[in-house]
């Protein structure tokens, strides 16, 4: 399967760079962005949940309803909805949709925001519930006879939905980076989230869930998902300003959300952290790497995350497209499947996103698979440390915008 580009849907103009904290949904700007990523190539939108955040399955079924290949991913917290509702609710929006859903499952990674909607379950439980819940959907989709169930977080008695999923089943993604999560993502996921840290960092993880899969038999593994926020111009020094800029923003903001609505950055809810800092581990694990340096590899940018508390995917991918590009493709060379890129200028840096950076990684990859050499539309120089792959002595494409003033985020 090609590798598949993810965003995240935005229901208003507000975002982390220009600090507007509207809540209310701009139907208008909503269809625009959808439009704007099912335009620009993407494959997937994040629709992220937070105790004070919209409803993600309403905002799913808008903006399914103003594009054709745009598949939504619902994020969904097993403690707020029932798993016979949950697994309704998203075969229905898979038949509105034409079979393009797709759930995200969060345990919880924060007590105080659980515990705003009324869940004191600790960690470990949160898991264990989660997979009796996973479990609950897969079954819902694919019984055709009332069945019971009696488990430790869940139990009723007859049901059978006669809402079926249009390809008999929905794809259903897990994320974390805690030992639990490895176990339940290698053992049931079809996708596993990660967040963008350094390609070793990345390479462990990817090891520690096909190793989970291995454990329990089984003979694929979950596909990789991998975030990042991107920050990009047409030259190399022109995108460090607009890096630095950036993070003057969020530094300004003091990573507590002012200017956001309760739990809200740029737009995705996120988790509350308590004064002791973030509870979740991929939250901690963010902020250790910001701590051993700014840069790493070919792109990776991490202040961004010291910034923010690491409250969400907050690392950064900075360089010219052509940069970015190759940075990208070093993950996909580790094996990740989906790649989710976001901006801190949400609406302009999508658009600049589906120019001039899913084209290139696109067009690298069809080239590879046509003639089977490697950087000569997107070079790929070998890190330090890593030896050139094969093919990557071949003449690589100039940097066509290099000088390019036409990014819509360049002097954003």
């Amino acid at each position: 399967m090609p590798v598949e580009f993810i965003s995240a849907i935005n229901v208003n103009p507000s975002n982390e760079v220009n600090g507007l904290s509207d809540p209310a949904i701009d139907v208008a700007y909503l269809r625009r962005y959808a439009r704007v990523l099912e335009d620009g190539g993407f494959d997937y939108s994040l629709v992220p949940y937070g105790s004070a955040g919209h409803d993600p399955f309403t905002i799913a079924a808008a903006f399914t309803q103003v594009t054709e290949h745009l598949r939504p991913i619902v994020a969904l917290r097993p403690n707020t909805l029932y798993p016979t509702v949950a697994a309704k609710a998203l075969a229905t929006l898979d038949q509105l949709s034409g079979g393009r859903a797709v759930v995200h499952l969060i345990a919880g990674g924060n007590d105080v925001e659980q515990a705003r909607e009324g869940d004191r379950l600790p960690k470990a439980e949160r898991y264990a519930r989660q997979e009796e819940f996973l479990r609950i959907l897969r079954r819902v989709w694919t019984e055709t006879e009332p069945f019971d169930h009696a488990g430790t977080y869940y139990s009723f008695e007859g049901f059978v939905s006669r809402v079926r999923p249009v390809n008999g089943t929905i794809p259903i993604s897990v994320g974390g980076s805690s030992d639990e999560a490895y176990a339940q993502g290698g053992a049931l996921a079809d996708i596993f989230g990660l967040w963008g840290e350094p390609l070793k960092d990345t390479a462990e993880q990817i090891e520690r869930i096909a190793a989970a899969a291995r454990a329990v038999g089984r003979t694929d593994t979950p596909r990789t998902w991998v975030t990042f926020r991107p920050i990009i111009a047409p030259t190399e020094e022109l995108a460090w300003e607009k890096a630095e800029r950036t993070l003057q923003v969020l530094q300004s903001r003091g990573g507590s959300g002012a200017g956001q609505p309760l739990g809200s950055r740029g737009g995705l809810w996120v988790q509350t952290p308590g004064a002791g800092g973030p509870q979740n581990r991929g939250s901690q694990r963010l902020l250790e790497i910001a701590a051993r340096g700014d840069r790493h590899d070919r792109a990776l940018w991490t202040p961004t995350a010291s910034a923010t508390g690491a409250q969400g995917a907050s690392t950064a991918l900075v360089g010219t497209p052509e940069t970015v590009a190759a940075a990208i493709l070093d993950y996909v060379d580790l094996g990740a499947d989906l790649i989710s890129i976001r901006g801190y200028d949400n609406l302009n840096d999508a658009i600049d996103y589906g120019r001039y950076v899913l084209p290139l990684v696109r067009e690298e990859l069809v080239h590879r698979e046509a003639t089977g050499r490697r950087g000569e539309v997107v070079a790929q120089p070998p890190l330090p440390g890593q030896e050139a792959p094969t093919g990557a002595d071949g003449e690589a494409r100039g940097a066509a915008l290099a000088g390019d003033d036409a990014l819509v985020g360049a002097s954003a």
